[in-house]
């Protein structure tokens, strides 16, 4: 029966990135963005389909829920939407350039703090579209690039050369170069690089854009304090049709303590459920399982504008076959009864023994 119990794993830490930003463009106010994301929201991103679904369906790529934070935060500093969308340009100036192969989603591109066109054009897309902003991909195909258009409330005021626009549905979308590593002095919307100058693009909208996401990063011009969260599992193993309790607490004071609970019995995470916590930061989740499998399960807060996000360890739980159950009780009673028999011939055929000696 020893296999029956797992180990937990040890916590996992959260990925940390600081960004620069300009209050302007030209401007000389530098504040520092600090971007936390957690290991959970990391490792279910990498867990999704990364698979194109339909003919230039990028827009799957695209999270805005997830990186919501960073437009919050980047509205604190800027006033006017141009401003807004170069300080988005800003921040993915700071993420080093490498060729990618397959695409990955927002949140594994500022985790692994690297990327090419494509990846790049999905954050920024993201967190644009996330802060309100009207955005589109642009898809060089003669040139095998990717960037953004932005449909803003006015013409580029920022741009330092002709601006650079692709009309679509009566809209102007200004481009938004999303490559190069000048956070400071990089692209602007409306600027054109030499290669695309003239280039034709193929405009792919985002109404596959990703609508809810199961967390957040986290996003502060100060630090971020470090939260804790708990997870624990009435049993380390259930019975076929049977339940286990998973339970915990949060030692952060934020009244917004929405928990995920993530569960997985094969490669890929996956959301069992969001539970709220009381008063006192517990919560509680009677569950199911569906499988005969092991699972893996842990807990997670997105945090918020002054808290870092949090995972719990992972805790195993294995669920039983019924019919092994049946089997080892079976085999318990039979050895029982083998063994009361033995007890009691033995008896019988001591006290006949005696008998006969008399």
């Amino acid at each position: 029966m020893l296999g029956l119990f797992f180990p937990s794993c040890c916590f996992a830490a959260n990925y940390e990135y600081p960004y620069w930003i300009l209050d302007h463009p030209d401007g000389s106010n530098r504040y520092r963005l600090n971007v936390s994301v957690t290991s959970s929201l990391y490792d279910y991103y990498r867990s999704k389909d990364h698979d194109v679904h339909s003919a230039y369906g990028f827009g799957q790529f695209v999270t805005p829920f997830a990186l919501k934070p960073i437009a919050d935060s980047l509205w604190n500093v800027y006033s006017e939407d141009e401003d807004f969308a170069n300080g988005v340009l800003m921040i993915i100036h700071q993420i080093r350039y490498e060729a990618s192969g397959p695409q990955k989603y927002p949140v594994e591109t500022i985790v692994e703090n690297e990327g090419d066109c494509d990846l790049f054009s999905f954050v920024v897309a993201s967190v644009m579209m996330a802060g309100g902003l009207d955005v589109v991909l642009l898809y060089y195909e003669r040139q095998d690039h990717m960037n953004v258009g932005v449909n803003l409330s006015h013409v580029p005021d920022d741009a330092r050369d002709a601006v650079c626009y692709f009309s679509y549905s009566g809209k102007r979308y200004f481009m938004a170069e999303t490559t190069g590593g000048n956070w400071e002095n990089g692209w602007r919307v409306g600027e054109c690089p030499d290669l695309l100058d003239g280039a034709s693009s193929r405009i792919i909208t985002l109404e596959e854009a990703e609508q809810l996401s199961p967390g957040q990063v986290s996003s502060s011009y100060d630090a971020l304090t470090t939260s804790s969260i708990t997870l624990s599992l009435s049993s380390a193993f259930v019975i076929e049709g049977g339940s286990v309790t998973i339970s915990g607490s949060i030692s952060s004071a934020s009244t917004n303590r929405s928990i995920i609970i993530y569960a997985k019995s094969g490669s890929s995470w996956v959301i069992l459920t969001t539970v709220q916590c009381d008063p006192s930061g517990r919560y509680s989740y009677d569950w199911k399982p569906t499988s005969i499998a092991t699972y893996f399960v842990r807990a997670s807060w997105s945090g918020d504008a002054d808290h870092a996000g949090t995972d719990s360890s992972v805790q195993s739980l294995r669920v039983v076959p019924l019919s092994l159950i049946l089997v080892v009780v079976m085999s318990v009673s039979f050895v029982a009864v083998a063994a009361v028999i033995l007890v009691v011939l033995r008896r019988t055929g001591t006290v006949q023994e005696g008998s006969s000696v008399q």
